[in-house]
């Protein structure tokens, strides 16, 4: 036999059948033909019947479901946990006495002095006010005197100083756009912490 032939039986047959052939050629076609790295290892065919289901007795199932019902009664006795709403609670570390700011006293002097400063920060923004109220109203009266002087030389001029002038005070608006959205587009997902509290029943 050659030696590509022996080594194609050695692949194919199992190990037991290659080595008795190996005996009969001889010592040469035994060195040829044993390969221990590229032998092949068969099994026997595992065949086996299906386990068969045991038998439930039908009074300890009976059993079974009435104890199950058992406790389906108990747990629908025990009232459900509601679950805090934490943005009511207070912490207890605010509750802490200790942590309120004593009231610090202060002299009669003192207290004259603030009162003092008060009455005369009131007086100075009521002179403010008068002072703004009386130049508005001057400048209504000056406006009127002009519009009646302007009515008086032209017609067409005083409607046209009726009219609101909208580059006064300039403003742009644009609306909402009615685009549809893009759809392969994908929203950035921010990084967060997850911290909120799971309440089982």
């Amino acid at each position: 036999m050659s030696l590509a032939f022996s080594r194609c039986i050695c692949r194919v047959l199992p190990q037991h059948i290659v080595q008795r052939s190996s005996l009969a050629e001889g010592h040469a076609a035994r060195t040829a033909l044993y390969v221990p790295a590229m032998t092949l290892r068969t099994t026997a065919p595992l065949r086996a019947e299906p386990k068969k289901k045991k038998k439930v007795d039908p009074k300890r199932e009976q059993m079974m479901r009435e104890r199950l019902k058992k406790k389906l009664k108990k747990l629908e006795k025990v009232p459900p946990e509601l679950i805090p709403i934490e943005d009511f609670i207070t912490p207890t570390k605010c509750l802490d006495e200790e942590r309120t700011r004593p009231i610090s006293a202060i002299s009669f002097e003192e207290s004259e002095r603030r009162a003092l400063l008060l009455k005369e920060w009131s007086r100075y923004k009521q002179k403010q006010h008068m002072a703004e109220m009386k130049a508005v109203e001057s400048a209504l009266e000056s406006q009127r005197e002009a519009l009646e002087e302007l009515k008086i030389t032209s017609e067409e001029l005083y409607q046209a100083a009726l009219k609101p002038d909208f580059t006064l005070l300039p403003f742009t608006h644009e609306g909402p756009a009615y685009t549809p959205p893009k759809s392969k587009y994908e929203a950035p997902d921010g990084k967060y912490t997850d911290t909120t509290r799971v309440y089982t029943q």
